[in-house]
């Protein structure tokens, strides 16, 4: 009975000392060695962060650069209503240069793309006369009557 007990007794003590050397190893070898699949995982977080940082700022730089031409915008029309102002040689000619440049300054630049680019319906179509057959009537393009 002795020893049957030791035939249980022996592989259960390995088992368990086993379980727990493996336990502790993975524990603590990820973090002494990083492996090549977490080197990998950094290197492209640290792609990743790159990528975002540049894409912030060339999207800031963009926003920097439209904030100017709009500023550079408003003093060109400035500039040409005080020109208008003071260079137009009667009051007609001063009120319709004034009244151009308000204009154009009220015509938002949507309204002209829009208006500049309004889509038109194809043209799939051969025109004709009145009286003529269409493309699609079986003598189009017959002479002579009959085939």
């Amino acid at each position: 009975m002795e020893q049957t007990l030791i035939a249980w007794l022996l592989p259960a003590l390995t088992l368990l000392v086993g379980i727990t050397i493996g336990f502790i190893a993975a524990r603590l070898l990820p973090n002494a060695v990083p492996s090549r699949t977490q080197r990998q995982l950094d290197e492209l977080q640290e792609r990743f962060d790159t990528y975002q940082s540049e894409v912030i700022t060339h999207f800031n730089t963009t926003a920097s650069l439209v904030k100017k031409l709009t500023q550079s915008y408003a003093e060109i029309q400035e500039h040409l209503s005080e020109g208008a102002s003071r260079l137009a040689l009667d009051e007609l000619t001063r009120q319709r240069l004034l009244a151009a440049l308000q204009n154009e300054e009220n015509l938002g630049n949507h309204e002209r793309l829009s208006s500049a680019m309004t889509p038109e319906a194809p043209k799939d179509y051969a025109p004709k006369l009145a009286d003529a057959p269409g493309m699609l009537d079986e003598q189009f393009g017959l002479k002579g009557g009959k085939h």
